[in-house]
């Protein structure tokens, strides 16, 4: 859940400062169609749990004339399970759009099953990363590679059971291929730790670099307990997405999040009373396909 919100809010951030259009077509420009309906799966690994899920949609045109999909949430699967789903799950809807003039904004997640979004916000990251290639106008042309700088800190914490929650990422975009004959486009998005760390460590213990940059991702969590959970890391995404030459829908997408870190469990908050560093690495793989 974490990085994927994050993800969209620095997209928002990073937008402001973008170039304009270029003025050369645009390979990856989506075309949308009013009433077309688009059905994708969700197979994912969240380290040791395994789900599905579908997330069906349609195209519809708001009130100005702008175009966005929206989507509800079904036949989710989790470690092999079917999770019966809730009203408030079947009443959810999740509005996204490629229309380079359409804002991204995170939808309220409040009253959804909590498994369930991290999907929902994985798709969100897909989404956007499709759309800031869109609204950048940069990758016209097998090959053509963009780099944008965003690096602003954005936040997931809640203010009662995660006191910091912490991320920073740049943006580095390649056009992997242009296939005319198969009519698509491979875009690949890597979320990669800015050159300079922009986010405040709480802790002395957190400026060394657990990985090969700057540590890009910081957690403090208030335990049950009463102890206190501090972890620093390196946080990266790559994105793989194939798209539709016709059109610019998105047909399947591979995203790969990485984030390496130390934790400590402290009785502080300052996070100087602290059990030894405990190193983890959180891994996590999504594969999404259109399948109607």
């Amino acid at each position: 859940m974490k990085a994927q919100i994050l993800t969209v809010i620095l997209v928002l951030d990073a937008v402001s400062l973008a170039l304009a259009q270029s003025p050369a077509k645009n390979p990856l420009q989506r075309h949308y169609r009013e009433g077309e309906t688009l059905v994708y799966r969700m197979n994912a690994v969240n380290e040791s749990w395994h789900y599905s899920v579908r997330a069906e949609g349609a195209v519809e045109k708001d009130a100005s004339g702008k175009f966005f999909e929206e989507f509800r949430w079904t036949g989710f699967v989790s470690d092999g399970q079917p999770v019966a789903p809730t009203p408030q799950t079947d009443a959810f809807r999740q509005r996204l759009s490629l229309d380079p003039d359409v804002m991204a904004s995170v939808p309220d997640l409040t009253k959804v099953n909590p498994k369930l979004i991290g999907p929902i916000t994985d798709f969100m990251t897909v989404y956007t990363d499709l759309w800031l290639a869109v609204k950048t106008g940069q990758l016209t042309h097998a090959g053509d590679h963009f780099y944008m700088k965003a690096g602003t800190p954005a936040s997931w914490a809640d203010g009662s059971h995660v006191l910091v929650g912490l991320s920073s990422i740049d943006f580095d975009m390649t056009l992997k291929s242009l296939d005319t004959s198969a009519g698509t486009a491979v875009l690949v998005v890597r979320h990669v730790p800015p050159e300079q760390s922009q986010i405040p460590l709480p802790a002395p213990w957190m400026q060394a670099p657990v990985a090969d940059t700057p540590n890009n991702w910081v957690e403090l969590v208030q335990q049950p307990d009463g102890k206190f959970m501090g972890g620093v890391g390196k946080e990266t995404f790559t994105v793989e997405l194939t798209v539709s030459l016709a059109d610019g829908k998105i047909l399947s997408a591979h995203m790969e999040n990485v984030v390496k870190t130390i934790a400590r469990t402290c009785t502080d908050k300052a996070l100087t009373q602290c059990d030894p560093p405990e190193p983890h690495q959180i891994v996590r793989t999504i594969d999404i396909a259109l399948v109607q």
